[in-house]
């Protein structure tokens, strides 16, 4: 299969997701990262889950569920947005279950998906948006050669308080 490795797979979202999808989007830790500011409710997200269907072209976004191949827990999502085909670029968004981190889930599933964009999606560059303060997505991405190539300054407002956001690229030669 193309999308797994030794510990995860990368598949498209069920309706059974709706639970673990639920879970993730109003986890308030990490609405932070995916920019939102209020909750979803199950309704939304099951639509969300309808219309995943939707080519990447269409779309210009894909997510992907990170399973775990051992016991096919569903441990993450990692997620390809602003898409431009154009340009032939997507940015990457990943988020492992706080009970998963630490264990490589998040590694492995960028390594397939850096692999998925080249090889599949034959994409020229691919970044990340990631805040000064977030050691583990700069430390994951940067052992994946992405170099840091911006500094956003007062980019986020975040609980009163304004933050800069760090661009990181991947430019597959």
């Amino acid at each position: 299969m193309f999308l797994e490795g030794k510990k995860v797979r990368l598949r498209a979202l069920e309706p059974e997701d709706l639970e673990f999808l639920y879970t993730l989007e109003n986890d308030t830790e990490f609405w932070e990262v995916s920019h939102t500011q209020t909750p979803f409710s199950k309704f939304v997200l099951k639509h969300y889950i309808e219309n995943s269907h939707l080519d990447i072209y269409e779309a210009k976004q894909l997510r992907f569920i990170i399973e775990e191949t051992i016991n096919n827990n569903s441990v993450g999502m990692i997620d390809l947005f602003d898409f431009n085909p154009q340009h032939k670029r997507a940015g990457i968004g990943i988020v492992i279950n706080h009970k998963f981190q630490q264990e490589g889930f998040a590694s492995e599933a960028l390594e397939i998906l850096i692999s998925y964009c080249f090889q599949k999606l034959n994409l020229h560059q691919l970044f990340a948006n990631i805040t000064p303060d977030n050691k583990k997505s700069i430390a994951l991405f940067t052992r994946y050669d992405f170099l840091k190539t911006g500094d956003k300054k007062d980019w986020l407002f975040v609980n009163g308080n304004y933050k800069n956001e760090l661009t990181f690229q991947l430019i597959h030669e």
